[in-house]
């Protein structure tokens, strides 16, 4: 009959391979959840697989009770909202005069931007940069050097150039300038594709270990990964500071940190979801 719906081997096939892919990403997050949540019994003999045995929330008061974790929580706080609004604001204003036709050198400066997405100098020489501008523990070390992403830059491109242009050129007869244009006009029209990037930054940023390292000296200005990384790397065991052998397990502790640590994506992906799915079906609309 038509209209039906038919099980074929592509929609089954799909589907299990849909299923398989969401336990192996939900899996680990339900582990180390319940392994933050149970009792240090239970932990040391291997008893939790899947649910908490026996709640017990004193891995979360002992991470919030040392120093280092709440000063690197808040540090990765600051490095990511200060990171994620330049990228915001230099990707917007990078992107509106190269969606314009108009604009003398556009395909010189796209053919270099593009260019920068296959080669780059690597890090001991932007290190070296960082370095002579005096960079270093600072920061700006983190957020300056990858103010734009390439791809970012790519995306809200092409979604201004599917924006009408009758909206642009009836601002220009009515004496707006360029800069009134891009930030009374553009750029409020433009929430659906800036909330799409401006997710993938802040991912980013917030998961982002590596640039700390290597710029980062003063072990106070540690983002929260870095911490984390430590403790996942170096036995914490070894830390009275961190945990109390006798009361507590080292993975309980490990893994309430993670679980801190994916809070704010989880309580900022619901509200930028609809934006998202949106930036992506104008996309797809247009042009």
């Amino acid at each position: 009959m038509v209209g039906e719906s038919k099980l074929s081997l592509f929609g089954i096939a799909n589907t299990l391979l849909l299923i398989c892919a969401a336990v192996a990403t939900l899996y680990p997050v339900v582990y180390i959840t319940a392994v933050s949540l149970s009792d240090t019994a239970s932990v040391i003999q291997g008893k939790v697989l899947l649910l908490p045995k026996g709640i017990n929330l004193d891995a979360y008061a002992e991470v919030m009770k040392n120093e280092k974790i709440p000063r690197a929580y808040l540090n990765s706080v600051y490095y990511t909202a200060l990171g994620t609004f330049i990228n915001l604001l230099f990707t917007a204003v990078a992107a509106y005069p190269l969606s314009q036709r108009t604009f003398f050198g556009r395909r010189f400066f796209m053919l270099a931007i593009v260019m920068t997405m296959f080669f780059n100098a690597g890090i001991i020489p932007t290190y070296m940069v960082v370095q002579q501008l005096g960079l270093i523990d600072s920061v700006w070390a983190l957020v300056l050097p990858n103010a734009i992403w390439t791809m970012e830059l790519i995306i809200l491109k092409s979604f201004y150039e599917n924006m009408s242009g009758q909206i642009r050129e009836a601002a220009l007869i009515d004496g707006a300038s360029e800069y009134r244009i891009l930030f009374n006009i553009v750029i409020p029209l433009s929430k659906p594709a800036l909330a799409s990037i401006g997710l993938f930054y802040f991912m980013g940023h917030w998961n982002s270990f590596f640039l700390p390292l290597i710029y980062l000296s003063d072990k106070d200005m540690y983002p929260l990964q870095v911490v984390l990384r430590d403790m996942l790397i170096y036995n914490t065991e070894n830390d009275a500071g961190l945990v109390d052998r006798a009361a507590l397990a080292p993975q309980a502790m490990k893994n309430a940190t993670i679980v801190l640590s994916m809070i704010p994506v989880l309580l900022i992906y619901p509200f930028a979801q609809k934006y998202f799915a949106k930036g992506v079906m104008l996309g797809s609309e247009k042009g």
